[in-house]
Parts: C-alpha cells; structure tokens; sequence
C-alpha cells in the first residue's frame, strides 16, 4: 500500500514538473522579446507557443525572433546610407522628368 502510494506522488510530482517546463518554454521567447522590448513581442509569444505545440520548429524561429529587432542595423554605413538616399532622390527626380514629358509613371 505505501509503495503504491509513493508511486503515485512521484508520478504527479514527474508531471508537474513536464506542465512547468513546457510553460516555462513557451513563455520563454515571448519573455525575451519583451525584456528586450521588441515592438512584435506578442507575435513572437504567440509563435513560441504555437512552434511548441507543434514539436519546436516555430519555437526556434521565435527565439531567433526575439532577439533581433527590425530597423536595428549591427554594421550601419552611413556612407552607403547617403548613396542609397542619392540614389532614391535620382530616381524621383527621373520619375518627375518623365511624368512632365507626358509619360504616365
């Protein structure tokens, strides 16, 4: 009777301890992108749940998600950013060149 018992508490014991790894898991992207304050931290939340559910592919995009932020440039050039506005403002200015020869563009 004692062992039966004892069994039966390690048994609930072993599984609470898998419903909380898998809590702490699917939390797990969501909780970074929020301390590292990503504007999309819900989606990545929503996707680390869902690639968890899923076996885990979804949950290693959201880790990989989480830790990069759209618009944050790790070897910004601000030279090459000058040449890209030089380039955008040459190709308005064609686009207005053409417009007020007629072409419809």
């Amino acid at each position: 009777m004692f062992l039966d018992i004892f069994a039966l508490v390690v048994i609930a014991l072993l599984i609470a301890v898998v419903i909380w790894l898998v809590v702490l898991l699917g939390n797990l992207p969501g909780d970074i992108a929020r301390k590292r304050n990503h504007p999309q931290s819900d989606a990545i939340s929503a996707l680390g749940w869902i690639g968890l559910i899923t076996m885990g592919v979804g949950w290693f995009i959201a880790m990989v998600w989480a830790y990069y932020k759209p618009g944050e440039r790790t070897n910004s050039n601000p030279d090459s950013d000058q040449d890209l506005r030089q380039r955008i403002d040459d190709l308005e200015n064609r686009v207005k060149h053409l417009q007020a020869e007629g072409g419809e563009s």
